[in-house]
Formats: structure tokens, C-alpha cells, sequence
């Protein structure tokens, strides 16, 4: 397979054929775990040989590996699985291109990781196109406990034309990102903690004048800076349609809103209480200067709370992060995006001749056994355990917080990655992040008519095509310049003709079609809150 990461971050990807050396041939009588050995004989069962392309992610314990495969965590996984996996990094920068053109070379390995379900961009046509086989007998016989445990909606978005072609990761709870303030800052400011958009700006001037070099953090396209467009229900992304009398249209297209959306960010950048350079800020800058002790208040996944503020305190010993409900607007309501039902899922190419056991190892991944593993790490190494009670202490050194959430997060595949239950409920800390989940996220969120496979109208132009969250390069090329002051907010009426000039129209004529026709071929997904 042709390498997709640069050799000088040192990672090891794949051989230049794949599905001529991946695949072990199946046991005549298939052990009944994904490790175990047959009842008639102490020979061990063949190791299950598959590749895998894993999506990096951004975690820095995966790309600054010099061999992810050669991993001590990989090999014990390996070992408690009676496989032998060959990982192919993809790099999370370049996650759909890099898909794109694995697919369009036919260098496809044993089993690929996607992130979008079924019609994802990244996975270019490819279950259309039957580049992977149908799961429904294999996970009847070999996936008992997955078909026991993941949620129905989970499974709803891997399946196609009736059949599963994937194996989910799921969330039960959707919403995921949260934001996230300096409660020593907030508590030396002296104010309450905000809840109204104003309330909110009150706060951030107030950073300002104590000397926070960035009072909310911002971050390019909007990523994970994109708080107050929530508050408006005006996010520019996907799964963000409504009805408007007769038609089906992006929620950008409530202008009022989105230009007090834009004028809240442009009020923002005008006062510097955000980052002059927010739009060329990456996430490596964005997670450092937070790191670093010099922001006030960002949007980031809420199970990343403890970790960071871990990871911050040994900057800012006095450091203290909280979750707090994000800011409302004029509807008395806010939040961030709603994730869908599968976060991950993991396609197997129908060329495999050992599916049945890779089945079977993603099986295993909700046995007792599995959580335990991807919780706590190995006994007597990072655990002990004295008459079945678990004394496990997380870490507090970075480089360890990194390890420990690449084992809990980017190893464990399939899970529900709301939140580790396991480590969450060993301090008070973490139960009081479990508890901001069940409270504060349960009560908040946007979300919008969704339309599963994607609408061709947008296949057919990326420039006025949204992703997952993020606005289509056209609307948010706008959105920055109006920020900066490069353009009048008052013409964003202009920016919505010029879109629809572009393609727009088929897509609202599109949408509305398919949402009245109710297109056998097409899922509407409904908003959840």
C-alpha cells in the first residue's frame, strides 16, 4: 500500500499489496472467543491476520509513534486476541483525500475504518459500488454481543439497501462538545457563570481587561470555535436543514440570525477577545495555547475535560477547567451540533477469506474482558487488582494523559464513546463529568433534517457542499471575511443568491423533493432536539 504519512514522522504503514498477504484462512471449528483455544486440543487456534487503516485522529501518542505496529499496547491487544493485525495510519489531516485515493487505486485493506456511515464522502461510492460484503449472517453467528449491545440507530446508519456493511461504534448520548471555561479566571473575574449570548460577551470582555491573552479560543473554518452560531441555530454544517414554508433549506439561510451570528464574532474579533489570526490557527496551536495557560473559555469534545486539565496544570498548577452549559439565544436555547448515532465504523473488503473471526474480534471488544483492558491497561503493569477490586491511578505526566486515551479511545473500536465509565467513576472528578453529561449536554444541542445518502445536488459541487462541521468553503470563505471586516455582515443576503446561483437552487429543489416524496432510497433523518 502506497505510504500516507510522511516518513518523517516515523510511521510505519503498509506493504505496496494488501489483500494478497492480510488474510488468514478460518478454522474448521471457529473458536469461541476472538483469543481462545478449542475444547479438544491446548494448540492455540491460527492467529486472525488482518490489515486495518485507522484514521490518526490527531493523537499524539499515534503520530509520533515510530511504529504504531511494534506498540505495546497493539501487541498485548494482539495477544488477548489471538491476531495479528498490520495498521495502516491515515492522517487525519488528509482523511478524506487520503480515502478518496486509496479507493480509486484499489489498494483497499482487510477491513477500513469510516466516519460517515455508509455514504460518507471519505468512502467515495465504495459500499455502492460492492467493494465490501454484507454482515447480517456473519454478525447472526459470530457477533452475539454486538448485536446485543449497540443501538439500533447505530446500526441504521451501516446499513444499505437492508443489509449491514459495517460494524459501529456508537454514542448514546449525541451531544458531545461542550464549552469549556477557566473556572479560576471566572471565579477571579467575579461574575456568575454566564448563560445568554450577552452574558457570555460580559464575561469575555472581563478576561480582556484581567489580561487573558485570548479570552474564547479560536480556531480555523470555525472548528470547534463555533459556539455562538448554536446559539442562533444558524449552524452553516451538513445535517443542518430545516423546513421553511415550502421548502427545505440550510439553516444558514435565516439570515437575521446568521448575521447576528456573525456580528457576535465580528464584535469578538473588533474588541480582541478572540485571536486576530483565528482563521489560519490549526488544532495543534489551538490545543497549546489552551495548554499553555493562555485562554479563557473554548469548545472541545467533553471527554477531553479531565485529560486537559490535567495536561494544563502542569503549566498552570492553579489551573481549573469546567463544563458549563453554552451560550442561548433568542429561542431561549444553544449548544453544539449533535454527532450522529456511529461516530466510527469498520467495513470488511469482500475479498477477506477470514471474516468470520474478525467478526469475532470485534466482538470480543464489548466482553468484560475488553473493557477492563482498554480501561485500566494491563495488571500489575498499570493496574493491581486485590480480591476483584481495581486500584488504578491515572495519569498525571502528558505524555502518559496521551497514552491513556489513545488506549481508551483510538484502540478500543467499537464502544459507546459518550464517556469511559470505568476511570470516570473512580474519582469525583470524573463522576462530576458523567454527571455534566446526564445534565447540562442531555439538555442541549442543535440539530437539523439530515438526508442519508448525501444529496447528489452537493456531491456534484464541494464548493457549496457542507461537511460533518464545517460550512462549505464558499459560505465560510464569507463568514471569515465578514469577521474581519473584509465585507459587510448586511450582505449576507447577497452570499445566500450567490450560493443558490451556484448550485444552490438544485439542492433546495432536492432536498424539498426528497423530504416530501419520502424517496425509498433516501433516509430523512429527523432533528433530535
Amino acid at each position: 500500500m502506497k505510504k500516507w504519512i510522511p516518513t518523517t514522522m516515523a510511521v510505519v504503514l503498509m506493504g505496496s499489496v494488501l489483500a494478497a498477504c492480510s488474510s488468514s484462512k478460518t478454522e474448521d471449528k471457529p473458536a469461541s472467543s476472538a483469543g481462545a483455544t478449542t475444547a479438544a486440543s491446548t494448540k492455540p487456534a491460527e492467529k486472525t491476520k488482518f490489515s486495518i487503516s485507522l484514521r490518526t485522529l490527531a493523537f499524539g501518542h499515534v503520530e509520533k509513534s515510530p511504529d504504531i505496529n511494534q506498540d505495546k499496547w497493539v501487541k498485548k491487544l494482539e495477544e488477548l486476541t489471538n491476531t495479528d493485525m498490520n495498521i495502516v495510519l491515515v492522517p487525519h489531516k488528509e482523511y478524506e483525500q487520503k480515502m478518496i485515493q486509496m479507493f480509486a487505486t484499489n489498494d483497499i485493506p482487510d477491513v477500513v475504518q469510516g466516519s460517515g456511515g455508509v455514504n460518507g464522502k471519505e468512502m467515495a461510492g465504495s459500499v455502492k459500488a460492492g467493494v465490501f460484503q454484507p454482515l447480517d449472517e456473519l454478525l447472526k453467528k459470530f457477533g452475539p454481543n454486538l448485536l446485543k449491545k449497540v443501538p439500533k440507530d447505530a446500526w441504521d446508519n451501516v446499513t444499505y439497501n437492508g443489509k449491514i456493511y459495517a460494524i459501529p461504534e456508537y454514542l448514546s448520548n449525541p451531544s458531545r462538545r461542550a464549552i469549556f471555561v477557566r473556572k479560576d479566571l471566572l471565579d477571579k473575574a467575579g461574575l456568575g457563570v454566564p448563560k445568554t449570548v450577552d452574558e457570555y460577551m460580559a464575561v469575555l470582555r472581563k478576561f480582556k481587561e484581567m489580561g487573558v491573552e485570548n479570552p474564547y479560543m479560536g480556531r480555523e473554518n470555525f472548528k470547534y470555535a463555533d459556539s455562538f452560531f448554536g446559539a442562533y441555530d444558524v449552524y452553516p454544517y451538513l445535517s443542518m436543514f430545516e423546513k421553511s414554508g415550502d421548502q427545505v433549506l440550510p439553516k444558514f439561510f435565516d439570515s437575521e440570525n446568521m448575521m447576528k451570528a456573525l456580528t457576535t464574532y465580528k464584535t469578538m474579533f473588533d474588541e480582541g477577545l478572540i485571536n486576530k489570526e483565528f482563521a489560519t490557527i490549526n488544532a495543534t496551536v489551538f490545543k497549546n495555547t489552551i495548554l499553555s495557560g493562555k485562554a479563557g473559555m473554548w469548545s472541545m469534545n467533553a471527554n477531553e475535560m479531565l485529560q486537559w486539565e490535567t495536561q494544563l496544570k502542569a503549566t498552570v498548577p492553579t489551573g481549573d477547567i469546567e463544563i458549563i452549559a453554552s451560550p442561548t439565544g433568542p429561542d431561549g436555547k444553544g449548544g453544539h451540533y449533535l454527532y450522529g448515532p456511529a461516530p466510527r465504523a469498520y467495513f470488511i473488503n469482500k475479498n477477506v477469506k477470514n471474516a468470520e473471526q474478525i467478526i469475532k474480534f470485534y466482538d470480543w471488544m464489548m466482553s468484560d474482558e475488553a473493557e477492563k483492558f482498554f480501561t485500566f491497561g494491563i495488571k500489575d503493569d498499570t493496574y493491581t487488582e486485590v480480591d476483584g477490586k481495581i486500584n488504578y491511578k491515572a495519569p498525571t505526566d502528558p505524555a502518559a494523559v496521551d497514552e491513556e486515551r489513545y488506549r481508551q479511545s483510538f484502540l478500543w473500536l467499537v464502544q459507546d464513546t459518550t464517556y469511559n465509565k470505568g476511570t470516570l467513576s473512580l474519582t469525583d472528578e470524573g463522576k462530576k463529568l458523567m454527571n455534566v453529561y446526564d445534565t447540562t449536554l442531555k439538555n442541549e444541542g442543535r440539530d437539523g433534517l439530515n438526508f442519508e445518502p448525501r444529496l447528489d445536488s452537493l456531491m456534484k459541487n464541494p464548493d457549496i457542499s457542507p461537511l460533518s462541521d464545517q460550512a462549505p468553503p464558499f459560505i465560510l470563505s464569507h463568514m471569515v471575511k465578514m469577521v474581519y471586516g473584509k465585507e459587510p455582515i448586511s450582505d449576507w443576503p447577497k452570499v445566500l443568491e450567490e450560493w443558490k446561483s451556484k448550485g444552490g437552487n438544485e439542492v433546495i429543489k432536492e432536498a424539498t423533493e426528497k423530504f416530501n416524496s419520502k424517496d425509498s432510497g433516501t433516509t430523512v433523518s429527523m432533528p433530535r432536539k
